[in-house]
């Protein structure tokens, strides 16, 4: 699909539809609303004032034109509430009616820049999040499908302004949102691909083959190099499967002459979670193919970064595993140690993502990181917690974890932080080893969130915990069923406002 900006009068224009928008209790439309209405001889004031257009936000109301005008058809889409109209609105709103449109079998499209006008939002922010919201609201995930319904996909999308003053921040902002998209867009991909396709080689070629796309150094550990290393928390979870784990480091330099100012991004990366000898219950264990979301994440976001080359180095560890009960796997009761030293006595094989991170942690501690980020589908306990709205933050760092939240709000990626007080380790004691990889199930993700912590001691880090968010059942907004790539565009947007100071 074919995204620019052009200048023109939305009413001229040959397409299939057009779309623009009404807030909600606005009775007399305006701007280019205004504009369309007059020319279909007040048909959309005639149906605002029989109250079946009432610009509640996602409200779709399609009108034919009957050659009136040059469009064939002019979708009215609801805004909302003015006063919290934001930008993820304007997301929300373009995945909605490019999603309907599609399966009209419209092709070519011509929207207005949704809260560009009245909304009083700058026409860059607009684009951008037009573009974000159509790529993001049409992605389906298909390549085991018949593939016959391709040619009713929409073929192009026309952002039309009046003013050719515009068009330039028109099209930064949609060339920007295009970078955003397309890297969820391949966080989705990895994430939806059933587990014996994604596998750790898998992951390991994808941000080989980005590597060489974009320039970006590259190195995988194999089992002997974490032996060396003494990497007992990963290599302890991959006793259980024949599939070779990888340590993946993926390097972006910005700003090669201060290696201080980086930035670690680690993923978590089971693609594949049985539970091991603590094995789940096999209802709906087929989602744990996205286990692997948080290292998924983490490559994705080097993709955009690597196109929009911030001015700050940023390097991404993925621990990547299978979690099986074969006939090696690691047992209830086993201590192993993590790669700083640290003896874990393993309470429960189901809790394994605590144990990769801990030592892709040591390792970018051991690289020199001065920030770090992990991102990780870590506990059902989050999901218990935050349900699938919000994602949890926890910290170490507060003036860190703000920059994260604010570069969340601006990608419209809903966290919320947990506590870490420290009477919460009190839960992850153990009798046998220096500690325990499961405090119970009271605070589960808070305790999982301690447990992380004793590996990046005073390294300014977030946790991210993406349990309930990495996945939807539900085709809502921009989202589709399946993977969310939360939160892709929250690392883009950290990075971004880090690179700037």
């Amino acid at each position: 699909m074919e995204i620019k900006a052009i200048v023109g009068d939305i009413t001229q224009l040959d397409v299939g539809a057009i779309i623009v928008n009404l807030f909600e209790g606005v009775h007399t439309p305006g701007g280019a609303t205004g504009a369309v209405d007059r020319s279909l001889d007040g048909a959309i004031s005639s149906l605002i004032e029989e109250g079946e257009i009432r610009g509640k936000k996602g409200e779709l109301t399609l009108i034919h034109t009957l050659d009136k005008i040059a469009p064939h058809r002019v979708l009215i889409v609801g805004l909302g509430n003015r006063e919290q109209f934001d930008r993820d609105g304007v997301r929300f709103v373009s995945g909605e009616a490019l999603r309907y449109l599609r399966r009209l079998g419209v092709q070519r499209i011509a929207t207005i820049a949704h809260g560009a006008g009245i909304g009083g939002m700058d026409p860059q922010t607009s684009a951008q999040a037009i573009a974000e919201g159509s790529i993001l609201g049409l992605y389906k995930f298909d390549k085991y499908l018949d593939k016959k319904e391709n040619s009713k996909d929409i073929k192009e999308v026309l952002i039309v302004e009046s003013s050719e003053s515009k068009i330039s921040a028109l099209g930064k902002g949609m060339e920007k949102g295009r970078v955003f998209a397309q890297a969820t867009n391949l966080c989705r991909d990895m994430v939806n691909e059933p587990a014996n396709f994604m596998n750790p080689g898998r992951m390991a070629m994808i941000a080989r083959e980005l590597a060489a796309e974009l320039g970006l150094e590259i190195r995988v550990l194999e089992r002997a190099q974490m032996e060396e290393l003494g990497m007992g928390g990963l290599l302890g979870v991959a006793r259980g499967s024949e599939q070779p784990p990888k340590l993946i480091i993926l390097q972006y330099w910005g700003d090669p002459g201060n290696q201080s100012n980086n930035l670690g991004l680690v993923g978590k990366g089971i693609t594949f979670d049985t539970g091991g000898i603590s094995l789940k219950p096999a209802a709906e264990m087929g989602e744990m193919k996205g286990d692997m979301a948080g290292g998924a994440s983490v490559i994705a976001a080097m993709k955009a970064i690597g196109v929009l080359k911030p001015k700050i180095n940023v390097t991404a560890i993925v621990p990547a595993t299978e979690n099986m009960p074969g006939g090696s796997a690691q047992r209830p009761g086993d201590v192993i140690r993590a790669m700083n030293g640290k003896s874990i006595e393993v309470e429960n094989t189901d809790a394994e993502g605590r144990l990769i991170l801990a030592d892709a942690l040591c390792y970018a501690r051991h690289m020199g990181i001065t920030r770090l980020i992990d991102v990780a589908t870590l506990t059902g306990a989050m999901t218990i917690a935050l349900g699938h709205v919000y994602s949890g933050v926890f910290t170490n760092n507060q003036e860190l974890c703000d920059q994260v939240l604010r570069a969340g709000k601006a990608s419209g990626e809903r966290i919320w932080q947990m506590p870490m007080h420290e009477e919460y380790k009190e839960q992850n004691k153990s009798s046998v080893a220096e500690i325990k990889n499961t405090g119970g199930r009271p605070a589960g993700s808070i305790t999982a969130a301690q447990f992380l912590a004793e590996f990046v001691d005073d390294t300014p880090w977030v946790h991210l915990d993406i349990a309930g968010t990495s996945r939807t059942d539900k085709e809502r907004g921009y989202n589709t069923k399946g993977a969310t790539g939360v939160p892709v565009r929250t690392l883009i947007n950290l990075v971004l406002d880090l690179s700037q100071g």
